[in-house]
């Protein structure tokens, strides 16, 4: 039996039998290979084993959705592929703000301390002037992290009324905080 006849009956026991001997056999013939074959795109042994882990677990935990258009070894290669692409992206963004804290640590004064005090002095002032319901989904959101619809079961209002107090609370924040806002903003998230 050719090797892609081999492949497409192991995936037909896994997919449609739950059969885990076929997917330990699956794993053990093509974990080597995938391994060497991401180690196209990443250099590091370890980020590539996990990363062909990963597909393989990912391959069994959807191994009742998945639709196959070409191959099952087309789909194994490419779905290693577009992880190896993620695991890039991811750790591009990783060093991006790595690098931007490690200038942002550099900078931070006594100076610049003072004035993120001032800035949340002035954040709380401007808060104070909102209506309660407007304040209150406002922290809500932004202090406590809380989505719109874990907001509107705590203040019993639907979801649409917490975007429209959010945004009436951002409007307010806006005119009175006009030259400090994103400062101000980027405060919110620091406390």
């Amino acid at each position: 039996m050719a090797e892609s006849a081999v492949l497409e009956n192991l995936f037909r026991r896994i997919a449609f039998q739950d059969d885990q001997e076929a997917f330990k056999e699956l794993f053990f013939d093509f974990y080597p290979a995938l391994c060497v074959f991401a180690q196209r795109y990443i250099s590091s042994p370890e980020a590539c084993e996990d990363i062909v882990q990963d597909t393989f677990f990912h391959l069994w935990k959807n191994r009742k959705k998945i639709e196959i258009t070409s191959s099952f070894k087309n789909l194994l290669i490419t779905s290693v592929k577009n992880n190896c692409t993620d695991y890039l992206r991811k750790q591009s963004v990783r060093q991006y703000y790595a690098e931007k804290q490690a200038v942002s640590a550099t900078t931070d004064t006594p100076e610049v301390i003072y004035t993120i005090g001032e800035l949340e002095q002035m954040l709380h002032t401007a808060l104070k002037q909102l209506p309660e319901n407007v304040r209150r989904a406002f922290e809500l959101s932004r202090f406590e992290n809380m989505t719109y619809h874990q907001i509107a079961e705590e203040m019993s209002v639907s979801p649409k009324t917490v975007e429209a107090y959010i945004s009436k609370a951002l409007s307010v924040l806006r005119a009175e905080l006009k030259d400090y806002l994103p400062l101000v903003l980027l405060t919110c998230s620091i406390t």
